[in-house]
């Protein structure tokens, strides 16, 4: 069957020809000349990333782009396959490098966020009292220069402290065993929650607010974190929860950063002599 490549006039989303050349090895997960292939793997991939920039519903996609069912379908086969956490890994290495950083972190930062529910995603949805919203919480781990190492969603009535084993775990496992450290804030503190950090080699240190405050106050090491949480609202798709799966919204959210990350290593090596 022969591919299809739509006629259109390009829009902001649409990923440039270096990035693709990054990304297609990745994203290629049957060979070019598969009967199975209608729609160019390009066009759904632009697609797709036009979703999740613009938070439009899967139905709504331009009709000279590849029909949803098409894209929809073929993002499952992606999440599923890991893809987009494997290419955040690899990006993420390449950023550490040409800032003069080591591939792999030795510091890390917790923290998490709190998405307001939708009726998509109501029925895994929970109360945050200290938010007072009703929806799920995003808990993310960073490096120090903001790069995506672990992400879990949860009901947001789950404690940060209890979520801090499996962020562990999943970032050594990222890392291959690199953190030592683990920066976070008072929501982490407790007994339990070093001890879960400790199991997997990591240290947490507490970065508290001063005793008096007035106004927003940037706090040391964990800045970081909130401008990732920052970068990940240019994406609308992000801005709610709008998913009925949690392993779609932890996909969701990696791709964000690999959209962010190719941007910025495509612009790196552009800029270099």
């Amino acid at each position: 069957m022969e591919t299809q490549v739509l006629s259109r006039k390009p829009y902001p989303t649409d990923v440039s020809d270096d990035e693709w050349a990054c990304v297609a090895p990745y994203l290629t997960l049957m060979t070019p000349e598969a009967p199975q292939r209608v729609y160019d793997l390009r066009e759904v991939f632009n697609a797709l990333r036009w979703i999740v920039h613009t938070g439009a519903p899967w139905r709504y996609l331009p009709g000279d782009l590849p029909p949803w069912q098409t894209v929809y379908q073929q993002t499952r086969r992606w999440l599923d396959a890991g893809v987009f956490e494997t290419m955040a890994h690899d990006l993420r290495e390449l950023l550490r490098g040409a800032a003069g950083r080591d591939p792999q972190p030795t510091a890390v930062i917790f923290d998490s966020a709190t998405r307001q529910s939708t009726p998509e995603s109501g029925h895994r949805a929970g109360y945050d009292g200290y938010k007072r919203r009703t929806g799920s919480k995003i808990h993310a781990a960073v490096d120090t220069l903001g790069h995506l190492l672990a992400l879990l969603v949860t009901p947001a009535d789950a404690q940060d402290r209890e979520q801090v084993a499996a962020l562990a775990e999943a970032v050594q496992e990222a890392t291959g065993q690199t953190v030592e450290l683990g920066f976070v804030d008072q929501g982490y503190t407790g007994e339990r929650a070093e001890t879960a950090a400790a199991k997997h080699g990591i240290r947490l240190e507490v970065v508290k607010l001063p005793e008096a405050k007035r106004g927003f106050v940037l706090l040391p090491r964990r800045w970081a974190v909130e401008r990732s949480f920052a970068w990940m609202a240019r994406c609308r798709r992000l801005a709610k929860d709008y998913e009925r799966l949690p392993e779609v919204v932890a996909g969701l959210h990696f791709l964000a950063f690999v959209t962010l990350m190719l941007h910025r290593l495509v612009t790196t090596v552009a800029q270099s002599p």
